[in-house]
């Protein structure tokens, strides 16, 4: 007499037949991720055993690593990056941290400071601030290589001050030598004040690359002032 087919799928038929062999497959899979997981979170070798810092040049190392507070020993894979990069987005001189992990055992830590842009007067010296309006650093004298802002209203945050930093970072050299500060009352009205009390109104800091042409071919006038703002109807006075 012929044996009827069971309709039993085969698959299900060996899994039946071989119950040792998935018992063994399911314990092996458990031991890789007991492994894995003893590896990233007890391992003595994959924890914070150093911290590389780059980037540094008035931001010392040690006030990088107080303002981290990396633990020294923790597993790698427990440290929270974002975290100690916005501990040292909070000194004063850095713009920004980016934070990554180099396995197996160091963490580093990338630091972009803020770069003095502009000269504000302070009583017996001066601060020297970014784009942004923070002070990176106080001087007694005033590095020729930085112009004088004249502040009409707070600067920390303020637009105009952005406007005129983006204007003196993009000012051509030959330029740069001649400025001896800038006002900005608005962010769209920036004015240059040139060694010999020549007057720039450069306006907003849009299309400077235009407005450096103009004004180079206008100053052959030897005017006291000139418009730039409007590089298509500039005007000297």
């Amino acid at each position: 007499m012929t044996e009827q087919p069971s309709g039993e799928p085969p698959r299900a038929r060996r899994a039946r037949r071989d119950p040792w062999k998935t018992a063994f497959v399911l314990l092996a899979v458990a031991g890789i991720v007991v492994g894995v997981a003893w590896a990233l979170l007890g391992a003595r070798f994959l924890v914070v055993r150093s911290v590389s810092v780059t980037g540094l040049h008035r931001v010392s190392r040690p006030q990088v690593l107080a303002a981290a507070g990396v633990p020294m020993g923790m597993p790698l894979i427990r440290v929270d990056t974002a975290a100690i990069g916005r501990r040292v987005d909070g000194i004063t001189q850095v713009r920004s941290a980016q934070v990554s992990v180099r396995w197996p055992d160091c963490l580093l830590i990338q630091v972009t400071e803020r770069t003095p842009a502009l000269a504000v007067r302070r009583d017996g010296g001066y601060d020297l601030i970014d784009g942004s309006g923070v002070v990176v650093t106080s001087v007694a004298r005033k590095p020729a290589r930085i112009p004088l802002l004249r502040p009409s209203s707070p600067i920390r945050g303020s637009p105009a001050v952005a406007a005129a930093a983006a204007v003196v970072h993009e000012l051509p050299v030959w330029l740069s030598r001649r400025l001896a500060s800038v006002t900005a009352p608005d962010p769209g009205d920036v004015r240059l004040r040139l060694i010999g009390g020549v007057t720039v109104v450069w306006g907003s800091a849009r299309r400077g690359a235009a407005k450096t042409r103009v004004l180079a071919a206008l100053m052959r006038t030897h005017a006291q002032l000139y418009d730039v703002s409007s590089p298509a109807v500039a005007s000297t006075r």
